[in-house]
């Protein structure tokens, strides 16, 4: 059961949100997650609500979507690449979503200075820790223990927007396909993986480049070539059996720190072109450092929510966590492969308020990070928050004080809501704000 605690005493949501300890200067303020405890610091930004979702599992829960969709993707893999009889992809669907940054970000080659790593992204336990943020954070300690072929299914955590198909918290199929030089070639075997200029036994004298949008530098064009064919025929074969084999698509050039050359798939539906993953080939030097230094590999992702709202036309990716019966029971006992159109149960109407505030003199409207404030909304308001929106931003002319306005979206899924209790969650979301930013509510 997931923890939060100043050793003898809990923590509020607000304190949590600011890293503000100074009530207890004496004590180390811990978090617990699974067990585990950890020490808190300045980049401490996870919110009681947000753990409150770690180890719900929905993508492994029987009558979810999730589960339903992530079934057929691993039986398409299954049943597409076996050897004697057995399939060659391995799959990992409980892989801890504590990670270190080091599993997070430099593993996987994504710089310093890249906006990713930002708290404004990320849920942070602290400096070191974090709530991963893709499944690729597993993707080194994998390959390190010698796989070769294998997917990682799991929950994944980023600071977002709040609207009816962004939530801080989302699943995603996560998959490397690496092959050896007699695999790749096992017709061509005059064909090389790699420049006579790399020696992968010696990888780390050779600096790899990505200047050439065709390849790395250290891999032949034959090589890149025909596996990226793999990788566009395994997919697109992935989206026909997901979405018929008559669904339209098309690939985008795309940029991943941890591939090259990189692409994201788009499918034309509902009238609509869709991006459903991204991938490419895995960056040498991902492998290299991981161990296997003889194989070349690809790499892709995509998001289960995505894939099941657009599949079985569910409107509000909170019902993905809803445990009422009536969204369940769509979904129950039915064939992996049968059409199923989620039906309202009923349509309960919305409330909306606004709220404005006069920002501190430190900030301004350009330096205030809206996804602190979504995260505070979303502490004290709960899933009744169908949406929040930045409405308005405000200068005045003579004081110079800045003012931003939101409006804030309540609905519940599964009653109506009375204005009146909704005026007093929009009243504690008021003094939440002013206690957390020192803002001054208009």
């Amino acid at each position: 059961m997931t923890k939060i605690f100043f050793r003898n005493f809990r923590v509020s949501c607000l304190q949590l949100n600011k890293c503000n300890y100074a009530t207890a200067p004496n004590a180390i303020a811990t978090i617990k997650l699974n067990n585990k405890e950890y020490v808190t610091d300045d980049y401490t930004n996870v919110t009681p609500k947000i753990l409150s979702y770690l180890n719900r599992n929905l993508h492994l829960k029987k009558d979810n979507p999730l589960s339903l969709v992530r079934q057929r993707i691993v039986n398409y893999f299954y049943s597409s690449f076996t050897h004697r009889g057995n399939p060659t992809f391995s799959v990992y669907e409980n892989l801890s979503p504590v990670v270190t940054t080091k599993q997070n970000f430099d593993d996987l080659l994504i710089p310093e200075n890249h906006p990713s790593r930002t708290k404004s992204d990320c849920y942070y336990i602290n400096r070191k820790t974090l709530l991963r943020a893709h499944m690729t954070a597993h993707q080194s300690e994998l390959l390190r223990s010698g796989l070769d072929n294998f997917l990682m299914i799991g929950d994944v955590y980023r600071r977002d927007e709040i609207d009816s198909t962004h939530f801080p918290v989302f699943h995603q199929i996560d998959a490397v396909r690496s092959q050896r030089k007699e695999q790749l070639f096992q017709d061509f075997p005059d064909l090389e993986l790699f420049e006579p200029t790399f020696d992968p036994q010696n990888p780390h004298i050779f600096t790899n480049s990505i200047k050439d949008p065709n390849k790395q530098s250290c891999h032949t064009l034959e090589a890149t070539k025909l596996m990226e064919a793999q990788l566009k025929n395994h997919l697109i074969g992935l989206v026909q059996t997901l979405f018929g084999d008559n669904i339209k698509h098309r690939w985008v050039e795309a940029y991943f720190p941890f591939t090259h050359p990189s692409w994201e798939l788009e499918i034309f539906y509902e009238n609509n072109w869709l991006e459903v993953l991204g991938c490419g080939i895995v960056r040498n030097e991902i492998l290299a450092n991981a161990g296997p230094n003889n194989t070349i590999a690809y790499a892709f992702g995509l998001g289960l929510e995505r894939i099941a709202m657009a599949l079985y036309k569910i409107p509000d990716i909170r019902l993905m966590w809803s445990k009422d019966s009536g969204f369940l029971s769509q979904f129950e006992d039915k064939a992996l492969n049968e059409r199923i159109t989620y039906k309202p149960v009923s349509s309960y109407p919305q409330c909306v308020n606004d709220i404005s505030f006069w920002l501190p003199p430190n900030l301004t409207i350009d330096t205030f990070t809206s996804n602190d404030f979504y995260d505070l909304v979303r502490d004290v308001g709960g899933d009744i928050i169908e949406q929040v929106k930045l409405k308005d931003k405000f200068v005045h002319p003579k004081s110079k004080k800045h003012s931003l306005c939101y409006s804030i979206i309540y609905r519940h899924l599964e009653r109506t809501l009375k204005q009146a209790e909704v005026n007093e969650v929009h009243k504690e979301i008021e003094k939440a704000a002013v206690k957390a930013f020192n803002v001054i509510i208009r």
